[in-house]
């Protein structure tokens, strides 16, 4: 057991939460509390346009009571502008920043038949323009072409290709708003978190966080990812599931019957009764937790 384990949960104020959240967040707290490690809370709050503080006072609500308490204070992405800012000034004086121009439209129009998967590879279409005065863009990393290589913490050794499967990617929108990658390699490093547990479906980000993280000087966390939880028709739980959200969930379970459910679709016991989170932390381990997305019916 030792204490350097560092975890975190970090939520989008930007709805209530639903039951693929409430699923990252619990094994994310059963991974670091296994550890006699901490687990740290970040609002990403960073879009201004959607996120809202009613929905983080609800967030922390919710967590509450599911008894997954966070070590220290909440941290908002919208109070650490500055702090963007400044590593944003580093990456430009690397010379590896550019202005880009394209709507989504212009870049799915340059997109060849075996890309459309969904995947949006960006062509580096801005990369050599002249600068285009008066004119907003958002700001685009230059990626490189080599293979990243790194040990995801349950889905084993990945290895990605930025140039050929991602593209430059933006680290500062059209807007002036601070994009993803980023705000959360910025914040992991400076929170100095050590494991980031999140859902398969950002499997992609990690090799890109890496990247970021290298050209800022920052050692990456461990990145261990999820099965994703899938209504009937196989999409990705989301907000728009409202039989799956926390306000339908409370109204009809306990804290300890959803955990109950939650542990069981973990592998963590055989059955879903129920039990608290505390309970469960000497029954963690990440060799019970399925690989295969986890389809889940009206609970």
């Amino acid at each position: 057991m030792t204490n350097s384990c560092k975890g975190r949960f970090a939520p989008s104020p930007t709805g209530r939460m639903h039951l693929g959240n409430i699923f990252s967040a619990l094994l994310s707290w059963l991974s670091a509390r296994s550890k006699g490690g901490q687990w740290l809370l970040r609002i990403e709050d960073i879009d201004p346009q959607r996120s809202r503080q009613q929905w983080a006072d609800q967030i922390m609500a919710d967590l509450e009571w599911l008894g997954l308490w966070w070590d220290g204070t909440p941290v908002y992405q919208s109070q650490r502008s500055n702090i963007y800012q400044q590593y944003f000034d580093q990456l430009k004086q690397q010379g590896l920043t550019y202005p880009c121009y394209c709507t989504r439209a212009d870049i799915l129009a340059t997109q060849a038949p075996h890309e459309s998967d969904g995947r949006v590879v960006y062509a580096g279409t801005c990369r050599h323009l002249p600068p285009q005065p008066g004119k907003q863009g958002a700001t685009r990393l230059v990626v490189p072409h080599e293979d990243i290589t790194f040990l995801d913490g349950h889905y084993g050794q990945q290895t990605v290709n930025l140039a050929q499967q991602v593209g430059d990617f933006i680290i500062r929108r059209k807007d002036g708003a601070w994009a993803y990658q980023l705000a959360v390699v910025v914040d992991d490093a400076l929170m100095g978190i050590s494991e980031v547990v999140r859902g398969r479906d950002l499997l992609l980000s990690s090799p890109q966080q890496m990247y970021v993280s290298r050209l800022l000087g920052f050692p990456s966390p461990q990145f261990i990812h999820l099965p994703l939880l899938c209504n009937s028709a196989g999409q990705r739980l989301s907000k728009r599931d409202l039989s799956m959200d926390m306000q339908q969930l409370r109204q009809h379970h306990t804290a300890s019957e959803l955990t109950g459910m939650l542990a069981h679709l973990a592998g963590l016991q055989p059955q879903p009764q129920p039990v608290t989170a505390e309970k469960l932390i000497p029954l963690f381990s990440w060799k019970k937790v399925p690989h295969e997305n986890i389809f889940v019916n009206n609970v």
